[in-house]
């Protein structure tokens, strides 16, 4: 870019706010209009997409030139408003030339949303790893299908109240609405692997604890890195148990996956996150996080000294009011965050007399 680069102030998308995004360097002040195609390197074009969300208004997807075609990494929510958005950026950015291949960084709607849409449309094939791919159909199955035993009994161990499970069973199987039918083949994406987009050789960077194999993208020519919801700026992504998985551990994973991520990068790496705008500093950015992370765990752990259930910790860990639109990703951290303790061996779990989950701290806990 020629624009000079602004060391920016911290604009959260959500509370709880990470204030290590002031020693971050961002390469804007302002995030450009949603619709826009800004170019952050020589052809890597930054697309900002509206997302229909509260406290999450917005997407970064990327457009990479490749030859005679494009790569397009991360593809929108399935809704009308981006298919609009996307048929501008075919004609207009994209000049009408083809979409070689379609990478999604992870699952989740807002990244695979019109995957299937775009293969479809240039008959490009679909990139993923294969655990996104794979939990992205099973859970696009689900679409329709009513709440399994299998959640209800999760979530009424956590605590949830009556009125709580049936919010979960009415809300249940709403995934596959948010995303057009991915291609019924894939092709794999694993760790350390690389190929090339335009003549320049890409990696791939594997993260977990968000998203169970969630692939970031970095380019050593063009020192960027394509991170998705694996290092963003303003925020720490979601990481929850949920009941497909009841006993996982994913905040251990997250903590080890900035570690990685650390240790793949350069510190003067240029980040392209999902969320928030571009920045440099990702060092400091993911030492944040873990510390982030690790300091929860210790509140939380004082917090346990009388035995609590899940839904009681929100207070040691979130900022922002727990309410009927995020409790169920709250408690997925909840849980997470018990599952690291426990899995470190300093608290025990114990169902109740309600058959409820509860979390105490070991005696032994200075030792464990």
């Amino acid at each position: 870019m020629n624009k000079a680069e602004k060391t920016a102030p911290d604009e959260s998308l959500t509370t709880p706010r990470d204030t290590s995004s002031r020693l971050l360097t961002f390469i804007v002040d302002e995030a450009p209009p949603c619709g826009s195609a800004t170019e952050i390197a020589n052809g890597v074009f930054w697309l900002r997409f509206d997302l229909p969300m509260k406290g999450l208004d917005h997407i970064n997807l990327w457009a990479l030139k490749d030859g005679d075609g494009w790569v397009i990494v991360d593809t929108g929510i399935g809704n009308r408003e981006s298919k609009a958005i996307w048929e501008k950026h075919f004609a207009q950015l994209m000049g009408g030339r083809p979409v070689n291949r379609v990478i999604c960084t992870h699952l989740h709607p807002d990244h695979t949303g019109l995957a299937g849409w775009i293969c479809k449309k240039f008959g490009a094939p679909l990139l993923m790893t294969r655990g996104e791919y794979f939990l992205c159909r099973l859970m696009a199955a689900d679409t329709g299908q009513v709440a399994p035993r299998e959640g209800i009994n999760f979530y009424r161990k956590a605590g949830f109240t009556a009125d709580q499970i049936e919010l979960y069973k009415m809300r249940f199987g709403g995934f596959g609405k948010a995303i057009t039918p991915l291609p019924h083949s894939y092709d794999r994406l694993t760790a350390g692997e690389t190929g090339k987009i335009n003549g320049r050789e890409w990696r791939v960077i594997i993260g977990s604890g968000h998203s169970p194999e969630h692939a970031c993208l970095y380019c050593p020519e063009l020192n960027i890195c394509l991170t998705g919801d694996q290092l963003l700026p303003n925020i720490s992504s979601n990481v929850s148990v949920w009941p497909t998985e009841p006993e996982g551990n994913p905040l251990e994973d997250w903590i080890s996956s900035c570690k990685h991520l650390k240790a793949s990068l350069p510190e003067d790496v240029l980040i392209g996150p999902a969320h928030g705008l571009p920045f440099r500093g990702a060092h400091r950015r993911l030492d944040k996080l873990v510390e982030h992370h690790e300091k929860a765990l210790t509140r939380l752990l004082e917090h346990c000294e009388q035995p609590r259930r899940a839904t009681e910790v929100y207070s040691v860990l979130f900022r922002r009011e727990i309410n009927d639109s995020n409790r169920i990703m709250a408690v997925g951290e909840s849980i997470a965050h018990l599952n690291c303790l426990k899995g470190r061996g300093l608290v025990s779990r114990r169902l109740n007399d309600a058959g409820q989950f509860t979390y105490k701290a070991k005696r032994n806990k200075a030792a464990a």
